[in-house]
C-alpha cells in the first residue's frame, strides 16, 4: 500500500484547530514513523520490499497524536487546582485584561502633540500608589535590580547583608546580578545576624566606596532562631541611599483595597509604601506577584534616582511593551479605586472558606467522584514562605494528574501521598463546570 497523501492526511486533522502548515508537519512525521516501523519489521523478517504497507487508520491515528502534541505545547488557558495562588509554572498572578486592536498614545503627549514617555502612564500611577516621587517600569523584577545597580553603583560598592545574598527561582542570584551590573559586592554581617553597626563599619572604610545599601527581601526562605537584621529606617540613617528589593510587590501593608483590611497571613510582609516612608530611596518589586499584574519590574522612589535609571542605556533594552504597560495601568486603576475584587489574585486570596466548602461539596456530588476535604493553599511565586491559607477542595485516591492534564481545558492538580488534591481557592467559579466534566471522566 502506498503511503497516504500528506495533504489529504493534513486536511483530515482540520478539526484540531491548528494551521495547515503545522498539520502538514504532523502528517509527514506520522508517515515517516510508519515507513520506519515497516522497514524495521522488514529487517527482522528478511522480506525486503514489504515496507510500503501501512494501515491507513494507523497513520491517521499517529498524525492526530502528533497534531495534539503540538497543540498542547502552545500557550492556552488551564485550570489551576493546585492551591498555589502565584504558580510560577502557570504564569503567576492570573490576569484578565482586554485591549482592542488600536493605536495608543504610548509615547505621545496628547496635550502638546509632541513625543512623550512610556513612563507617563502606568509608571505615574504606580508612583501614586507607592507615594513615591517617580517610578519606572522594566520587564521583570530581576531587571529592576540590575538596572538600579548599573545606574547607581557601577564601579562602586553596594553593601548587602550576607543573610540576604539570596537565590530565587530561575537561578536569580544576587551576587551574580551585581557582577553583571558592574557594581562591586560588599558583604556585611553574617548569615544569621547583621547589625546597623556592621554597615556603618563598612561605610567607614574608604576603599569600599559604597554607593548604596541593597536590602533584599528573603522571598522564598526564612532564617529562624538566633537572628538579627536591620530595618530600612535604621539603614536610611547611615547616609547613603537604601534600595529595598521587596520582591513580592505588596503595595501597601494596610491593604485599603480589601474591605476587611490586611489578612493575617500577610503579617510581616514588606510593602512599597511603608518602605519608602521609612526612608528607602528606592523600592523594586515584581508586577506579577502580590501586585497581581503582568510580568514586570517596578522601580519607585526618589525622582533623581529614578531619572538616572531611566537615562541608563540598559533602560531601553529592559523596557516593556505597550500591552504590559496597559495591563499594569488597569491593575493600578483598580487599586486606586480600592476595588480588590477587580484584581484576580486578591479576589481568590480573600475568598471565605465557607463558600469554598460549599463549592467543593457541589463538585463532588455532581461529578460523583472523590470526597471533600479541608486544604491549605499557599501564596507561591517565591513569596511568604511557610505561609498557608485555609481552603477547601476535592481529593481522590490515586494519582490522576496526567489524566486531568488531558482534559479540555487542562486541569492542573497536585499529588501527595498517592492522592490527587484539587484546591478550589485557585479555581475561578466559572471553571467549576470544567472541573465537573474532568472529574466525571475519571469514574
Amino acid at each position: 500500500m502506498r503511503p497516504p497523501s500528506v495533504d489529504a492526511l493534513a486536511r483530515s486533522l482540520a478539526d484540531t484547530g491548528l494551521p495547515h502548515p503545522l498539520l502538514v508537519d504532523a502528517a509527514r512525521a506520522a508517515i515517516a514513523e510508519g515507513i520506519g516501523e515497516s522497514s524495521a519489521d522488514d529487517d527482522v523478517a528478511g522480506t525486503a520490499g514489504a515496507g510500503n504497507d501501512d494501515d491507513g487508520s494507523d497513520v491517521a491515528d499517529r498524525a492526530r497524536r502528533h497534531a495534539l502534541t503540538t497543540a498542547r505545547t502552545l500557550l492556552q488557558p488551564v485550570v489551576n487546582a493546585t492551591g498555589v495562588l502565584l504558580h510560577t509554572n502557570l504564569g503567576r498572578a492570573p490576569l484578565g485584561v482586554e485591549l482592542a486592536a488600536s493605536y495608543t498614545n504610548l509615547e505621545l503627549d496628547l496635550s502638546s502633540g509632541r513625543r512623550g514617555s512610556r513612563h507617563a502612564h502606568a509608571a505615574a500611577l504606580l508612583a501614586r500608589l507607592c507615594d513615591a516621587e517617580d517610578a519606572i517600569v522594566v520587564n521583570n523584577g530581576a531587571a529592576a535590580v540590575l538596572l538600579v545597580l548599573a545606574a547607581l553603583a557601577a564601579d562602586r560598592g553596594a553593601a548587602v547583608s550576607r543573610g540576604e545574598l539570596v537565590e530565587i527561582g530561575g537561578g536569580f542570584r544576587v551576587p551574580e546580578v551585581m557582577e553583571q551590573s558592574g557594581a562591586r559586592l560588599v558583604e556585611v554581617g553574617t548569615t544569621n545576624r547583621t547589625r546597623a553597626s556592621d554597615f556603618a563599619a563598612a561605610l567607614d572604610r574608604p576603599h569600599h566606596d559604597i554607593a548604596l545599601i541593597l536590602k533584599v527581601h528573603q522571598s522564598n526562605y526564612r532564617i529562624v532562631g538566633f537572628t538579627e537584621h536591620v530595618d530600612v529606617g535604621d539603614l536610611a540613617s547611615l547616609g547613603v541611599p537604601v534600595v529595598a528589593d521587596i520582591g513580592s510587590g505588596l503595595i501597601d501593608a494596610a491593604c485599603p483595597w480589601l474591605d476587611d483590611g490586611p489578612p493575617a497571613w500577610l503579617a510581616g510582609e514588606p510593602a512599597a509604601r511603608q518602605c519608602l516612608a521609612d526612608g528607602a530611596a528606592l523600592v523594586t518589586f515584581s508586577g506579577d506577584k502580590l501586585f497581581g499584574g503582568p510580568q514586570a519590574g517596578i522601580i519607585a522612589g526618589r525622582a533623581d534616582l529614578v531619572e538616572r535609571c531611566a537615562r541608563h542605556p540598559l533602560a531601553r533594552a529592559l523596557r516593556p511593551g505597550g500591552l504590559v504597560l496597559h495591563a499594569l495601568q488597569e491593575v493600578a486603576m483598580a487599586y486606586l479605586r480600592r476595588d480588590g475584587r477587580a484584581i484576580d489574585f486578591w479576589r481568590m486570596a480573600s475568598q471565605d472558606t465557607a463558600g469554598l466548602e460549599q463549592r467543593a461539596r457541589t463538585l463532588a456530588a455532581e461529578a460523583q467522584v472523590g470526597e471533600t476535604a479541608a486544604m491549605a493553599s499557599v501564596p507561591g511565586g517565591g513569596t511568604l514562605p511557610g505561609v498557608e491559607i485555609d481552603s477547601w477542595g476535592v481529593v481522590l485516591d490515586g494519582d490522576h494528574a496526567a489524566a486531568l492534564r488531558r482534559a479540555t481545558p487542562p486541569v492542573i492538580a497536585r499529588v501527595n501521598d498517592h492522592r490527587t488534591w484539587l484546591d478550589l481557592r485557585t479555581v475561578a467559579p466559572a471553571d467549576d463546570r470544567h472541573l465537573i466534566v474532568a472529574l466525571s471522566a475519571l469514574r
